[in-house]
């Protein structure tokens, strides 16, 4: 059993512009608040130790990086982050949502496929639950932007929905803001990470545990990490050097 957690960005920004004032309420589900034992930033900070880890498997040290969340929605994650990087930015398609963040810049992506920042400005991006709203066919060109705001060796976290678990799947038919997500599988973002000029280095999934357990047993997520059951999956990407 596993579940899903409150996500971000959509294409069509009056309605998210919408959702903004009664947006964790909209998020609301039995299954979901059972799973994270009532509390819904148990979402934010699994997130939150996954990106830890993987910085610090790979021995990086990220308090001289630039950090990117594109989608950033109410800026959850940012704000858990904060401390971890140099600086710490994110951009949104609406107004709305953004308006509630604090002591984070953020900037509206007017266009909901250009960035509003230059090339080559950050060391590490995210985007969190935000490609399960995106077109399919404007996938590859949004991730083709985000790869143009990274620096040759940034890294890039996609972080989504698991398919192949069941009960990700039925709180995300039931929950409002979903209603035209289509999820995808990890091979689909596999593929057009490489086609937008990044080299897909690990796919992990995670939200097996329930909140009560994993804070007694958290370590064993870690054990399970490649079996694709999990409630989400992260995958993590490089971007190429040139030449």
């Amino acid at each position: 059993m596993s579940c899903v957690d409150p996500d971000r960005l959509h294409m069509n920004q009056p309605e998210f512009d919408r959702y903004a004032a009664s947006y964790k309420d909209l998020l609301k589900d039995p299954l979901r608040e059972r799973f994270s034992g009532g509390s819904l930033e148990f979402f934010h900070l699994r997130k939150r130790n996954l990106i830890r880890d993987y910085f610090r498997r790979h021995k990086i040290d990220t308090h001289r990086l630039r950090y990117l969340d594109v989608g950033c929605g109410q800026g959850e994650l940012m704000t858990l982050l904060r401390e971890d990087f140099e600086l710490v930015q994110g951009c949104d398609s609406s107004p709305g949502m953004i308006s509630s963040v604090r002591d984070v810049e953020t900037r509206l992506q007017v266009d909901p496929l250009k960035l509003p920042y230059g090339n080559s400005e950050f060391d590490f991006v995210t985007a969190v639950c935000v490609f399960h709203h995106v077109p399919t066919a404007s996938r590859l060109p949004l991730a083709q932007e985000v790869s143009r705001v990274l620096k040759p060796g940034g890294v890039f976290a996609v972080i989504e929905h698991n398919p192949y678990n069941p009960a990700t799947r039925m709180i995300v038919s039931r929950t409002p803001i979903d209603a035209e997500a289509v999820l995808l599988k990890p091979a689909e973002t596999r593929r057009w990470m490489a086609s937008a000029g990044m080299l897909p280095q690990s796919c992990d999934y995670f939200l097996f545990l329930p909140g009560p357990i994993y804070r007694r047993a958290g370590h064993l997520e870690n054990w399970l990490a490649k079996v694709p059951l999990g409630g989400q999956y992260a995958m993590f990407g490089i971007k190429k050097s040139l030449g």
